[in-house]
């Protein structure tokens, strides 16, 4: 939000300096992100007058200047092309070592077609006053000659831009700014309620509004015509302020709406009545309708986007910005006025669908005082008959302003409860009566209505938010947190410290963590086992993004899949965040996901002497899926391996680590090609999910000592087992037999060959097993090798029904 501070003291009559006024409005909550005044840019020039003007002896076009600068200065000699150079001329001069910045060039002295020039005189691109250079700027007779051009022509009006939250509407018109230095005791607030301005007839064009059995979206509606105008330049005073804050000046009609948004942050729009066709209806819109914009483009509505109508089609949208056939022009004589209010929900919604951005939009999606429709229709009024004369009609209104009537119940001590500032009664009364509060009652507690101008205040703790920033934050007293005795517990939870070891362990592994959205496509949740409608977004980003992830992997490939694309194939990613089963708390879980693609296994990627990488295959999506188990405290001795796996997932080359036969922590494997057709992904890709709220919280340990470590100084005893075992035994059974047949003596069990062939009986097969003995207290016996060899025979029998293999 920018303002001049000479438009500032059109509503708070003050005599603080520009400092006391930056610093206040800091201090009650609306930050000064800039100041800048346009004199500092323009102090370098002066008022200057033409004595004499000769032509060129070398030159057709040019002209040589003798030039008065006034100051006693001895005249200077320039050499200009400006067809309107002559001797009288009164302008504006830039002497050697002066920066220009409508050209950005530092003068010199220079030669011109061998003739010396010492400076310029400017016109008002040079300076950027405006788009004109025609000509050299000619101020007339009456311009004091050696003064400063910027201090003469009052352009050393510093502009004030402010940093406006979304919660304070109020502040995004001039007055409203003023209001709040006024009530900190930095002035008088000047009271300029517009007046009531008689109509002549009742208004001709009539206002419908509507909506069916939608909800409206345009609860009032005020228009007004005047009759007989004569659009043109606004004034001086306008266009400067209007510039000052970067806005374009088009013509006294145009100028006066913009001028009132940002005066009284009442937005209004203009039609030319000569352009519009009958009634004037609010109504949504239709498919297959389009506006061509005041902004040159052309948008496409549908029953979501509030629409202004007439016979001829769309004339606006709503609270927006209005069209191009309709607007207003040199030739319009008869202007109608519009002052509306409209839903701020659909304002916001249908600028960020369009992509447009207004002042209109930005003021209406905050909320505007509804109590000032009608009188910014009045103001409007006086504004335009002062500059373009006219005859107005009668105010019509369509709808009903909203009541904005509530109370709020306020005991004085809760200022001292929420801040610890003691505050009198008196004195808060003052404050809150200052910003344009109702306050009445007696004791220690008082009713209090926040008037139609403040919307974001329903509660006690705003009012005393209220009182708090115009007394001052910088009042309430710094309390340092009590010192702890004791030994703080432990910070994290259990959940965040699982999710940064998880973090860690795939980190090791050669992984680099990434981020994703929390979004994807209908098509991709739908292939991961989601797409259900209590997931699909109200209001998506982009068709992209239109539903809650199930999943980690689809973020993860597509992102494998963008590095590849741009030639970096081998790709290792992993994620810790949040899926979403359902719309439900319980059904939000924490995972840590990866995606290995091309050759990035751990050991390594892409070319090398001895010969290329292997691509990435189920095993080493196994394996990072155990090491983030393993990581996380999961008991990775007692892990399950089953062969059923999601139907993303490639059939065969997955299979899911249970804890039990209910209990998934982890899926593991190669995606789907299908899946990965469907997500446009090529390459093969090895992926896993790992459920970190599934792992079981470890039992509570008595001490943080751990256990003291056991290493035996006996040398280890290894057997090979062979045994003939159905078909469809899988290894895991196996070793988990093998290795509990003597869990003392037992510490790992391995699998290094599987045979089908001769010597096997068809639907059979013989699975080689390596198991290391680990002696504790003496050296075993033979006899005893053989004891723990007869139990292995026994548990594998009984588990699997395999024979050792003669």
């Amino acid at each position: 939000m920018k303002f001049t501070l000479s438009w500032l003291k059109e509503h708070l009559e003050t005599d603080a300096s520009l400092d006391e006024i930056v610093e206040t409005l800091t201090r009650v909550g609306l930050e000064v992100e800039d100041v800048a005044s346009p004199a500092d840019r323009l102090k370098p020039f002066t008022i200057a007058r033409v004595v004499d003007a000769r032509q060129h002896p070398n030159a057709d076009r040019l002209k040589v200047l003798t030039v008065d600068a006034g100051n006693g200065v001895a005249p200077l000699q320039i050499v200009c092309g400006a067809p309107n150079a002559r001797a009288g001329l009164v302008g504006v001069l830039a002497r050697p070592g002066d920066y220009v910045p409508g050209i950005d060039v530092t003068l010199s002295v220079g030669k011109i077609r061998d003739v010396e020039s010492f400076g310029m005189m400017c016109s008002e691109r040079e300076l950027e006053l405006s788009d004109s250079h025609d000509g050299i700027i000619d101020l007339g007779p009456d311009a004091p000659v050696g003064v400063s051009y910027a201090e003469w022509a009052g352009l050393d009006d510093p502009v004030i831009e402010i940093g406006l939250t979304p919660n304070r509407p109020d502040c995004t018109g001039v007055a409203g700014i003023a209001r709040d230095l006024a009530a900190v005791g930095l002035g008088k607030l000047k009271e300029n309620r517009p007046a009531q301005i008689p109509g002549d007839g009742p208004c001709p064009v009539q206002v419908r509004l509507e909506f069916g059995d939608t909800p409206p979206l345009c609860p009032t509606f005020a228009l007004r015509l005047v009759r007989g105008v004569k659009n043109g330049p606004s004034p001086d005073w306008m266009q400067k302020r209007l510039k000052a804050i970067g806005l374009r000046p088009i013509n006294a009609l145009v100028d006066i709406t913009n001028y009132v948004t940002f005066d009284r942050g009442r937005p209004l729009h203009v039609f030319d009545a000569a352009r519009v066709r009958g009634d004037l209806v609010v109504r949504r819109g239709r498919e297959g309708e389009e506006l061509l914009a005041l902004d040159g483009k052309t948008y496409k509505v549908d029953d979501t986007v509030c629409v202004i109508s007439d016979e001829n089609g769309l004339e606006s949208l709503a609270g927006i910005m209005g069209g191009e056939a309709s607007g207003c022009t040199e030739d319009t004589t008869d202007v109608l006025i519009e002052s509306a209010l409209w839903d701020d929900t659909n304002i916001a919604r249908t600028g960020r669908k369009l992509g447009v951005n207004s002042d209109a939009r930005y003021r209406f999606e905050r909320g505007v005082d509804p109590a000032f429709c009608v009188p910014g229709v009045e103001l409007a009024t006086r504004l335009v008959m002062d500059m373009c004369g006219g005859t107005p009609s009668e105010v019509s209104v369509a709808g009903k302003v909203p009541e904005t009537d509530r109370s709020i119940d306020f005991p004085f001590s809760e200022v001292k409860r929420l801040t610890g500032l003691s505050v009198s009664d008196a004195e808060i009364k003052g404050v809150l009566t200052r910003l344009g509060f109702w306050v009445t009652g007696s004791g220690d507690t008082v009713k209090v209505a926040p008037p139609s101008w403040r919307p974001d205040v329903h509660g006690k703790a705003d009012l005393v938010e209220e009182v708090v920033r115009i007394v001052g934050l910088d009042k309430v007293v710094s309390t340092p947190l009590p010192r702890l005795e004791s030994v703080a517990g432990r910070v994290l939870t259990p959940g965040q410290t699982r999710r940064s070891q998880a973090r860690r362990a795939l980190a090791v592994r050669g992984m680099k963590e990434a981020v994703t959205w929390s979004f994807i496509s209908r098509t991709q949740a739908e292939a991961f086992g989601g797409g259900s409608r209590l997931l699909e977004l109200a209001n998506p980003i982009s068709a992209d993004m239109s539903d809650m992830r199930p999943s980690l992997v689809p973020g993860l490939a597509a992102a494998a899949q963008r590095n590849a694309d741009r030639g970096y194939d081998d790709v290792a990613l992993f994620e810790v965040g949040q899926v979403f089963a359902n719309d439900t708390p319980e059904g939000q879980s924490m995972v840590a996901a990866g995606v290995r693609r091309g050759t990035a296994a751990m050991t390594g990627s892409d070319r090398h002497w001895s010969g290329n990488a292997p691509q990435v295959n189920v095993f080493d999506a196994r394996a990072d899926a155990e090491a983030a188990l393993a990581a996380i405290g999961a008991p990775v001795d007692k892990l399950m391996v089953f062969a059923e796996a999601p139907s993303w997932l490639h059939p065969g080359r997955s299979g899911e680590l249970r804890l039990g036969p209910k209990t998934v922590l982890a899926r593991f494997g190669e995606l789907h090609p299908r899946v990965a057709r469907a997500l446009d992904l090529d390459g093969r890709l090895a992926v896993f999910e790992v459920y970190l709220d599934a792992v079981p919280q470890p039992k509570a340990k008595p001490g943080r000592s751990k256990g003291a470590f056991e290493a035996s100084d006996l040398m280890p005893v290894r057997r090979d087992f062979a045994f003939v075992v159905d078909e469809a035994v899988t290894a895991d059974r196996l070793i988990k037999a093998a290795r509990g047949a003597d869990k003392a003596l037992i510490v790992d069990v391995s699998l290094f060959d599987v045979y089908r062939g001769a010597g096997v009986a068809e639907g059979a097969k013989s699975m080689a097993i390596d198991v290391t003995l680990q002696p504790r207290q003496h050296t075993l016996t033979e006899e005893e090798i053989d004891a723990v060899g007869a139990k292995i025979r026994a548990a594998v029998e009984k588990a699997t029904g395999g024979t050792l293999r003669a």
